[in-house]
């Protein structure tokens, strides 16, 4: 019974440690970029984008959907080491254990 209570104990503790360090990652922000840095997206390592710079080198009215295209494409740069941080920072908690929902 003494070592349920110390198991039950050590997942307390761990799910309080990676609470706080789920809070402190979605804080955190990256950017992604495309056109060799002609887009720029910052966005939270949840996903949400905080800011777009988009160079007037590319912005041309005739061809405003290889501009969207680009824009997409830093997004998608971004949001993909926004997960590759997140999931680092996680494992820092868990050990490299998965834990289903975080």
């Amino acid at each position: 019974m003494n070592n349920m209570r110390q198991m039950l104990a050590q997942a307390q503790k761990l799910q309080s440690k990676m609470a706080e360090k789920q809070k402190e990652l979605e804080k955190q922000e990256v950017e992604g970029s495309a056109a060799n840095g002609a887009i720029v997206v910052r966005i939270t390592l949840k996903g949400e984008m905080k800011s777009i710079k988009i160079s007037k080198d590319v912005v041309n009215a005739d061809e405003v959907d290889i501009l969207e295209d680009l824009v997409v494409a830093a997004f998608n740069d971004a949001k993909s080491k926004a997960d590759k941080q997140y999931e680092s920072g996680m494992k820092e908690v868990t050990g490299g254990f998965n834990i289903p929902g975080f």
